[in-house]
């Protein structure tokens, strides 16, 4: 049921995030605002509409939310992608932003998917003022000093660094980086309905670490027809990583041991979590 329900997913939320784009205003940032919302894995929105779900709040209710954290995603990437940052030129199997048109545009693009997420979040659909207040809050949290800028910067500093970061070092990196913005995902059902966050946040940070062990496995292992963006580049780079720390072997072993507790962290919500059993799964056996 999972991947049939996912690839369900891909396409509400793709629609979703098309229409937002088609409301802007016509100018020279609509296209590589649609551009930048093509493709990839739909995760996060995935587990925005999977939370949602646990707690009744229906699809088309909690697809804002879902749009938005996609959109912020896609913002992250624009930027993580530039010369100045991590300097690739392969996206989602096609060019990154700044190759197709230029550095300032990429800039300005990533600028407007990143305001459009809050937008987003401010849609009357997803219910009362105040519970769209603290998904604004939750959802700049996650993105801002204490959450994936911070990781950013984090990563930018580690390449220029005497030593190799400890293991310590790169967990904390990821938390941030990517683990973040997984986290808010995964939160945002129990945001929207005014309940408890606690077993979702542990849940998300279990995910989050395990996802970032499974890219680090996929720079080594993948190929990039399958990831659509290049791999081996840590290696190249002689950055410290879950896999260069560990081992292929026992950075599996690890992220394995996250997904148990992911698993665990959904006790309190019996049958009506399955799917976020199964987004846990996921995230150590896709090979993209």
């Amino acid at each position: 049921m999972f991947e049939p329900r996912l690839k369900e997913v891909q396409r509400a939320v793709q629609d979703a995030l098309d229409a937002a784009v088609a409301r802007q205003p016509e100018g020279p940032l609509r296209a590589p605002m649609h551009y930048a919302l093509q493709g990839g894995k739909r995760l996060r929105a995935f587990l925005v509409l999977e939370s949602a779900a646990v707690f009744g709040i229906s699809q088309a209710q909690a697809m804002p939310a879902a749009a938005a954290v996609e959109a912020l995603h896609a913002y992250s990437l624009v930027h993580d992608d530039l010369p100045c940052m991590d300097d690739d030129d392969l996206r989602r199997g096609q060019p990154t932003v700044h190759v197709k048109w230029d550095e300032a545009t990429a800039v300005l693009t990533g600028d407007v998917l990143q305001m459009l997420a809050f937008e987003l979040c401010a849609d009357p659909v997803l219910g009362p003022a105040e519970r769209r207040i603290a998904l604004v809050a939750a959802l700049a949290q996650a993105s801002g000093a204490a959450g994936m800028g911070h990781g950013q910067a984090l990563d930018i500093a580690a390449e220029s660094a005497a030593h190799p970061l400890s293991l310590a070092q790169i967990v904390t990196l990821q938390e941030g980086k990517t683990g973040a913005l997984i986290s808010f995902a995964a939160r945002a059902g129990a945001i929207l309905a005014g309940a408890d966050e606690g077993p979702l946040r542990a849940y998300a940070k279990a995910v989050g670490l395990a996802f970032q062990i499974a890219d680090d496995i996929l720079d080594v292992t993948g190929c990039e027809k399958a990831t659509g963006k290049r791999v081996g580049k840590d290696a190249e780079a002689g950055k410290a990583t879950f896999v260069s720390l560990l081992g292929l072997t026992g950075a599996r072993i690890r992220a394995a041991e996250l997904i148990d507790e992911a698993i665990a962290a959904l006790s309190p919500y019996g049958d009506e979590a399955e799917n976020l059993r199964e987004a846990a799964r996921f995230v150590i056996s896709r090979e993209m």
